[in-house]
């Protein structure tokens, strides 16, 4: 079901739509637009991005609240994300190709210790596949292309002030390979879709594993903390190979879903 949440009044001046997996923020907009044509014609810009993986609250300005864009930039933000260990890929997230994976079970130690690390202020670099822009080109761009060098990439200092062990599980080998499948397949455009489809089915043939490591966790943070990139530093403080599965923004400034 196509769902989205107006905080105001049909016409006011910010909307809080959810962004469905597997869209882009774009793709969303247009959506709103299409379920709701009195605001067809009406300027319309959102404040801060989703990645296509990634669902949840897409703030939307309208009209003259428009000019008022960086406020809302600037919001602190609230996410709940799933961990899966095991793997690690040039994104961070199920789109992206395998870089690393484990293949024997690992326990998982110490692990809200090493999450509590994460608190605090810290300097964290963009994801390669993002839409940072470098010289008027996004890094995405560059980085499919084989252009982008590693210390060209940009950082950013980012405060995390809190985040929450909500759950561990475990799934199964023929669900997660269903789950990535379903996902990848949700998104449009050139993601380089196939390429990594086939890589993930041939890893996942090689993988001796039968069930796989997942944490679902909430953060809190300062606007412009990459998730996918929390995801694969727990990851490396743990030892095991770790990416974002699933991402969710439940929460921007005092908006919420």
């Amino acid at each position: 079901m196509l769902v989205f949440y107006q905080i105001m009044e049909v016409k006011q001046q910010i909307l809080a739509l959810y962004k469905n997996m597997g869209e882009t923020p774009l793709e969303c907009l247009e959506r709103f637009k299409i379920n709701n044509p009195e605001y067809k014609n009406e300027k319309m810009t959102y404040a801060g991005r989703l990645d296509p993986l990634a669902e949840g609250l897409l703030l939307v300005l309208v009209g003259e609240e428009c000019k008022n864009k960086e406020k809302y930039l600037g919001l602190d933000k609230e996410y709940e994300v799933d961990v899966l260990f095991g793997f690690a890929t040039d994104t961070y997230d199920v789109l992206g190709l395998v870089t690393e994976y484990e293949k024997t079970d690992k326990e998982i130690i110490q692990l809200e210790k090493i999450l509590k690390s994460f608190v605090g202020k810290f300097t964290q670099k963009y994801p390669a596949y993002s839409s940072k822009t470098i010289n008027g080109e996004t890094m995405f761009s560059l980085s499919k292309s084989g252009k982008l060098n590693d210390d060209e990439i940009p950082k950013k200092d980012v405060e995390i002030d809190s985040i929450e062990l909500l759950n561990q599980k475990t799934i199964s080998k023929n669900y997660l390979m269903k789950y990535i499948n379903d996902s990848i397949a949700l998104v449009k455009g050139d993601f380089r879709q196939n390429e990594i489809q086939k890589e993930w089915d041939t890893v996942m043939a090689r993988s001796d594993l039968d069930e796989f490591n997942i944490i679902s966790i909430k953060i809190n943070c300062s606007s412009g903390t990459y998730m996918r990139t929390l995801a694969n530093l727990i990851g490396e403080k743990v030892g095991i190979p770790a990416l974002a599965l699933n991402i969710k923004r439940t929460k921007i400034g005092k908006f919420s879903i």
